[in-house]
């Protein structure tokens, strides 16, 4: 609800009007700093002449007063992994190594199951492009801690049970920080480096970044580092060392980034020589192995490199980052030859947001506004085969698909010029056609929607998700058991509370009908509080944010309580409705109405036991 909420918002939302000047966006930024309780920020600004501005603003230590600058330390988090990309298209530059080599070929002591292995195997560009199917790391993963530090064979060794291929590798988009290490691991097993020292060399001296650490541990890194902060804004977080350190470890300066930008912007090139060639750095840019790919979407995410839309429909490329305590984004803008980085010490996702368009405003202010290709009408053709009901199909998190197969469920019309989305619990979304089987979203200048017919059934690709054609059968029955659920979960409690009430007034009645009808009214007022508890653990660990991992990663009250509740509301479910059936012919006329509630409220949640059983939720264990 909340994606589809954002996504209506972005499209109704004005322009951002742009900073006149630096001080102007300097002052709007810290206004954004302070509004968000965020501590404070690194900031960098280039374009292909060089840097345009690099700053601190804020604070880098809140105790201490310490202000950010330039040279402070910042997490960037995911935005590590565009240099596995460097990296890997360095060798491939040098011709040790090809993009579509098969990873068992060239890693086989690296665990991962893909049942398509013989014919479609699990390729180097499919670990950075994300499509292996893999699913996102592991709580356990992620909130693995050890300074030593371990090594990246070690760190991949703690997951390989989310190394499994969900769908055909090569097709659907599945963002997930396993992906990139391996690529890491490659590397490290074809130049016999440590992959921390063979980016250092290859790529930290050349391009001028002598304190871009991974590792957080040195004594410059620590004076450098600036601290992280929870939500508030003053409680600072302790230093996490990530096990797998080429997705998502690196330290860096905005100075120092801003070298980063200038090697993209520059197509390879660095102050001190050419490091990548220019046809590596368009690669970087492209998609090759994914549906959106395959149906002509540039915006496509490419080898660790995405996109992002700004306020006025242009199409940035680049990368984000988020860990705890930490966001960061670097996005450039290939043609115009200009880019950004920023880096946050807090989580906050607002700020991120507000920066990211101040910023994009700021350096496209001359600019003339983006021409999008003119409307056309929809083949009828086309409109009668892909009209429909669709389903996501491609969750990051498996453990949350049981819900996106539900709350992400869409229908799909055409009108004269274009298609409109309607899903299910947000409202619709209009999209204009480019050229049949490609569409525009109105927040975007080019095409970011296609329509596809692939082994799997008719496909709709819009940006980065997947849905796959289901029946309208399908479809409506789903949504009709989902209303049904609904009022199950509403009535029960009210109604337990007027039963309870009753039972006081009248509880001299006989005492076998009086057993029957608590034994219909309790076992379906325990499998709802347990669904409510299982709930309210949940809200409770992610709440805060930064906490999160660290409650459902170990076997913590949150996630013990999670596993304990999940099978609680599946023991009640299946209770009440052996129950229901036992004291069905023993109730009288007076009661019939209560049993048929009762019944009904029974079997909705017996089935919703099954559905969440096969999506693995009942006895689901987060540290396990």
């Amino acid at each position: 609800m909340l994606l589809g909420l954002s996504a209506r918002a972005a499209e109704d939302r004005r322009p951002t009007e742009p900073a006149q000047d630096l001080a102007q966006l300097q002052a709007r930024l810290t206004t954004i700093l302070i509004d968000t309780h965020t501590p404070g920020m690194g900031v960098v600004l280039a374009d292909r002449g060089g840097m345009l501005w690099s700053a601190g603003v804020g604070l880098a230590d809140v105790a201490a007063g310490k202000p950010a600058t330039p040279d402070t330390l910042f997490r960037i988090a995911s935005i590590s992994k565009m240099f596995v990309a460097f990296a890997v298209l360095n060798l491939v530059e040098k011709g040790r190594l090809d993009l579509d080599t098969p990873v068992k070929e060239v890693l086989p002591e690296v665990a991962f199951t893909n049942r398509w292995e013989a014919t479609d195997p699990i390729r180097v560009v499919h670990l950075l492009e994300h499509t292996t199917g893999w699913d996102e790391i592991h709580p356990k993963e992620f909130v693995h801690d050890d300074p030593r530090p371990v090594t990246l064979s070690e760190g991949l060794a703690l997951g390989p049970d989310s190394r499994v291929s969900r769908w055909r590798p090569g097709t659907r988009y599945a963002y997930c920080n396993s992906g990139p290490a391996v690529a890491a691991a490659i590397v490290e097993k074809l130049t016999g480096q440590r992959f921390e020292d063979y980016v250092k060399e290859t790529f930290f001296d050349p391009m001028g970044m002598p304190s871009a650490d991974y590792f957080g541990v040195s004594p410059r890194t620590r004076t450098l580092l600036a601290k992280a902060y929870r939500a508030d804004g003053t409680t600072p977080l302790p230093y996490r060392n990530f096990a797998l350190r080429p997705s998502g470890a690196l330290n860096a300066s905005a100075r120092e980034m801003g070298a980063v930008l200038l090697l993209l912007l520059r197509r390879g090139q660095s102050e001190k020589g050419r490091l990548l060639a220019e046809k590596s750095i368009s690669r970087m840019e492209t998609a090759r192995s994914s549906y959106a790919a395959q149906g002509g979407l540039t915006v496509a995410y490419g080898l660790c490199n995405g996109t992002v839309y700004d306020d006025r429909a242009r199409v940035w490329r680049g990368h984000s980052g988020a860990t705890d305590g930490a966001r960061s984004e670097l996005y450039y803008l290939p043609e115009q030859g200009v880019g950004f980085f920023f880096a946050l010490n807090a989580g906050s996702d607002r700020a991120m947001g507000e920066i990211g368009l101040q910023l994009m405003a700021y350096l496209t202010k001359t600019f003339p506004a983006p021409r999008p290709p003119p409307g056309q009408s929809v083949p009828a053709d086309i409109a009668r085969a892909y009209a429909g009901w669709y389903v996501p199909a491609n969750p990051q998190v498996e453990a949350l698909a049981f819900a996106d197969e539900i709350l992400g469920m869409t229908r799909l019309t055409f009108d004269g010029t274009g298609l409109v989305r309607r899903p299910l619990v947000a409202p619709p979304v209009r999209a204009l056609t480019v050229d049949g089987t490609r569409f525009r979203a109105l927040r975007s200048s080019v095409p970011n929607i296609a329509l596809a017919n692939t082994p799997e059934g008719r496909v709709v690709v819009w940006n980065d998700s997947v849905f796959v054609r289901i029946s309208s059968a399908r479809a409506w029955l789903e949504i009709v058991l989902l209303v049904l659920l609904l009022a199950a979960i509403v009535s029960v409690p009210l109604l337990a509370l007027a039963g309870g009430v009753r039972w006081i007034v009248r509880r001299r009645q006989k005492p076998g009908v009086v057993r029957a009808t608590l034994a219909i009214r309790v076992l379906p007022l325990l499998a709802w509080l347990s669904m409510a508890a299982a709930l309210a653990l949940a809200r409770a660990a992610t709440s805060g944010g930064e906490a999160a991992p660290a409650k459902f990663g170990h076997a913590t009250a949150w996630s013990v309580g999670l596993t304990v509740a999940t099978w609680a509301f599946a023991v009640s479910s299946l209770a009440a409705l052996l129950a229901g059936g036992w004291a069905w012919k023993r109730c009288n006329g007076r009661y019939r109405l209560v049993h048929y509630h009762s019944l009904a409220v029974a079997i909705l949640f017996a089935m919703a036991t099954l559905y969440l059983a096969w999506h693995g939720i009942i006895g689901y264990r987060s540290w396990a």
